[in-house]
């Protein structure tokens, strides 16, 4: 279907194609979704524990991501060839959205805002993490290193495993596979910390995403360009919905997807710490929530007023709209701090 809407010898038309393919699907499709919602009753729990002026959005239709990730497969159904590289990537989307809307379906079901238990959403994703990551190693030949700034080359298949299997040989790099299971579990959570304020993550993953198809662009992954620009898209779709006041969330099934998709790209074309950068605005959320637990348990109090860390700049008096639209501008600083970086690398 590569040739359906864009020419092979012009690979920078099909990019722009599909970003905008995916985000008029994504943003047509999102209404009759909302009404769904609506009519069974099904909408986000919000936590108790949260900012008093979010208590307005109970019942706020969710699971948006799901239509995200529609939006999304049937682009890349019209403009992509699947590639092995690409299949693989969307694999690892779908299922970590699968477990995600689980976790919606869970939420909604007994009527809180928590799902599955934290054991089980890991435990799902060391699984899709060790199966993505041998197929990487070992079917695509992907080194089992990261590279630092510098630059600095670490290997982490130093103590690598081998097994034979219905007679082909298996490498197990025990090493890169606890790094890349952190990085995908990592940023898969990062994400789903982002998703707090109307408009935060989808715009945030919108730019984040956007920089990863120049990466994979350049990289000659041109399906891998195409799948993230795909999800760019999306997030363009969804935040026309998803802008204050949402009229629907993303929930789990796209944050998660989001972030391990982010993730797969990066371990795909060997960017694994410059996504890290890119991912910066992820990360201070993430780690917001961690010093925020481990100051608490061991001296009794808090370092912020609320965490995650967009939690914290409410409570001092700004507006949803104004946090939102400065941590979409310190997000964009990280893209493009991490897309100079990788230049610098190669």
């Amino acid at each position: 279907m590569l040739g359906f809407l864009g020419d092979p010898n012009y690979p920078s038309y099909q990019v722009f194609i599909t970003a905008g393919i995916s985000s008029l699907l994504t943003g047509l499709l999102m209404p009759p979704f909302i009404k769904l919602m609506r009519t069974g009753g099904i909408g986000q729990q919000i936590r108790a524990d949260g900012p008093e002026r979010h208590l307005i959005k109970q019942g706020t239709p969710t699971m948006g991501g799901f239509v995200m990730l529609v939006g999304m497969l049937v682009t890349c159904v019209l403009m992509s060839s699947w590639s092995p590289e690409f299949v693989a990537v969307l694999l690892v989307t779908l299922a970590t959205g699968a477990i995600g809307l689980l976790d919606d379906i869970e939420s909604v079901a007994h009527g809180r805002s928590l799902g599955l238990t934290a054991a089980q959403k890991m435990v799902s994703l060391c699984i899709i993490t060790v199966l993505f990551t041998l197929y990487a190693v070992n079917y695509f030949h992907i080194p089992p290193t990261i590279i630092f700034p510098g630059p600095i080359e670490v290997n982490l298949g130093v103590l690598t495993s081998t097994f034979n299997l219905f007679g082909h040989t298996i490498e197990v790099p025990w090493l890169y596979m606890i790094f890349e299971f952190l990085l995908m579990a990592g940023l898969s959570n990062a994400v789903n910390l982002t998703d707090g304020l109307d408009g935060l993550a989808g715009g945030c993953v919108m730019v984040t995403m956007a920089v990863m198809c120049m990466v994979a662009f350049t990289r000659g992954h041109l399906d891998l360009a195409i799948f993230a620009i795909a999800l760019s898209g999306a997030c363009v779709g969804f935040l026309w919905h998803n802008c204050y006041p949402a009229s629907i969330f993303m929930g789990d099934t796209g944050s998660l997807a989001l972030g391990a998709a982010f993730a797969a790209l990066a371990i795909m074309t060997k960017t694994e710490i410059v996504a890290l950068v890119m991912g910066g605005l992820f990360i201070i959320e993430a780690l917001s929530v961690i010093i925020q637990v481990v100051s608490f348990k061991l001296t009794g109090k808090r370092v912020f007023l609320m965490a995650p860390i967009h939690h914290h700049f409410e409570k001092l008096g700004w507006s949803e709209t104004k946090v939102v639209i400065r941590f979409w501008i310190i997000s964009g600083a990280f893209a493009v701090l991490g897309f100079a970086l990788y230049f610098h690398l190669n």
